[in-house]
């Protein structure tokens, strides 16, 4: 039977429940417990096979994921927010119900409440003398509701993937508890939640490419952030000392298992702080993300025992480069001479640039542990300070685990002229960052004074995917950039015929 037949059925179904007066969509229902909570209770209960002992009811709601007619005797298996849980529904208890009840298909909502007990093979059941359409599903969903396993439809239709797919549910929550441990760490160290700008005039923070739109009232082109990192800083200028964002931001950028276009980033910064102590803060808050999750602290990540247990390895840039790579960060012709040995071009590039190619093509596939890689050439970071001993190297580091960044940070140059030498070498085109016009508006903020500080950028996104063992960002973000389709036409249920992962590749 083709979709459209299905469908078909569906809505003559629908038709029928008006026709005996029921509303196929429900309304608000009341007092639900969860399937966990009843099957906490049931499981506390000495409920033998068979027997429906009185007074012990239960009250619940889901989607119908599995159902097997038996005559007069219905058992349907429905799906909540926390789990499974069976229903059974008979003739004789729900009398006038009846002919509403064989209009239920697979994917309906429904609530219910009856006698909670257990059928003959020991299976928790509640006996239901009352069912409640909640809403009538027209499309069918995956096929034997083995899930949706199709990568392209999981995506594109990331509501069926998480009502059909369990463990998605649980990356997902996942990722809720991974924010929320974050949140609560950092404001246990009095850091204040804030907000900054998504449309900005100029932007910065970040070398990356922006999303440009404009503003018709003002007429005025503006740029989606790629970084909030200028006005939280901005902030502790007018004095608070402690502040965090969970930003949404974007770059006008490639898609892989690693970037999204528009992703998820934490940025924080102390006053009076370092790089070194935003290294214990990204130690500590990960540790609090592990555990609010569970699991411990050694991990797996796409086949790859992680230890997370802190403190984490530091390791100098400079040192890495030389054992991985056999040349002196310093040693311009050799650096060179090494990328052509690796085939990587260089011509019109900076010798910072290049240093920094041969560093992730050599360096960072040996990161597997978490790690954190620090003294960065000074010429790749225009807003860090430089190590008093050595103009050529900037304080700040960025932490790896399976190869992957996680995060990157600073201790914050706050001085406004040095500052501005390194934007107008921006302008020329100098370094990995380049920008289009001088950011006035915070050199002036550095002018009136900004605490010297510590400063600290996690991808959120890429800390859920190896904390949740998810090998592509298209995992954890629940509605991911997709490539557009001619026609998405909804047949999920019948062209879901296989297991095709051919939009993944796992771990990069």
């Amino acid at each position: 039977m083709s979709e459209d037949k299905f469908t078909e059925e569906r809505l003559k179904k629908l038709a029928k429940l008006r026709e005996l007066g029921v509303d196929p969509y429900g309304g608000r229902f009341d007092d639900v417990e969860s399937v966990t909570g009843v099957r906490g209770r049931g499981e506390a209960l000495d409920i033998d096979p068979g027997v429906t002992p009185d007074g012990e009811r239960a009250r619940v709601a889901g989607r119908v994921v599995l159902q097997r007619v038996m005559g007069n005797l219905v058992f349907l298996t429905i799906r909540d927010g926390t789990g499974d849980l069976q229903l059974g529904l008979s003739k004789r208890a729900l009398k006038e119900q009846w002919p509403a009840i064989k209009q239920l298909d697979l994917g309906d909502i429904v609530g219910s409440e009856g006698l909670l007990g257990r059928t003959k093979a020991g299976e928790l059941t509640v006996w239901s003398d009352k069912l409640t359409f909640l809403c009538k599903c027209l499309k069918p969903p995956p096929g034997k509701w083995h899930g949706l396993t199709d990568v392209e439809l999981r995506y594109r239709h990331r509501y069926v993937d998480l009502f059909t797919n369990p463990e998605v549910r649980t990356v997902f929550k996942g990722r809720s508890l991974i924010i929320q441990a974050i949140r609560e760490y950092l404001i246990g160290l009095n850091y204040l939640e804030v907000d900054t700008p998504v449309l900005q005039p100029i932007y910065g923070g970040a070398a990356a490419r922006p999303f440009t739109t404009h503003h018709n009232a003002l007429d005025l082109d503006l740029f989606l952030r790629i970084s909030p990192e200028l006005y939280l800083k901005r902030l502790m200028v007018g004095g608070l000392e402690r502040v965090f964002e969970f930003a949404r931001s974007f770059r006008n950028e490639g898609i892989s298992t690693q970037h999204n276009p528009e992703f998820t980033m934490l940025e924080l910064y102390e006053a009076y702080a370092d790089y070194h102590v935003m290294m214990e803060r990204f130690e500590q808050m990960t540790a609090a993300a592990i555990e609010r999750i569970g699991g411990g602290f050694t991990r797996n990540f796409c086949k790859q025992e992680l230890d997370f247990t802190i403190p984490w390895p530091r390791r100098r840039y400079a040192d890495l480069l030389r054992e991985h790579a056999g040349v002196d960060m310093k040693d311009a012709v050799a650096v060179r001479a090494k990328a052509d040995a690796l085939e990587i071009s260089h011509q019109d590039k900076a010798d910072a640039v290049v240093v920094n190619d041969v560093f992730e093509e050599t360096v960072e596939p040996h990161l597997i542990q978490p790690t954190f890689v620090y003294d960065y050439p000074a010429a790749l970071c225009p807003l860090t300070r430089r190590h008093a001993d050595d103009a050529s190297i900037a304080l700040r580091f960025e932490a790896f685990v399976a190869g992957m960044e996680l995060g990157n940070a600073y201790t914050e140059l706050n001085d406004p002229a040095t500052q501005r030498e390194n934007f107008v070498r921006k302008l020329a085109g100098e370094g990995e960052e380049t920008m289009a016009v001088l950011d006035d508006d915070f050199l002036l903020a550095l002018e009136y004074g900004m605490p010297p500080a510590g400063g600290l950028g996690v991808g959120v996104d890429r800390l859920v995917m190896v904390l949740t063992d998810s090998p592509s960002i298209r995992d954890v973000i629940p509605f991911p950039l997709q490539r557009p389709v001619e026609k998405t036409d909804g047949a999920i249920g019948l062209a879901d015929s296989g297991d095709s992962t051919s939009s993944v590749t796992p771990c990069g």
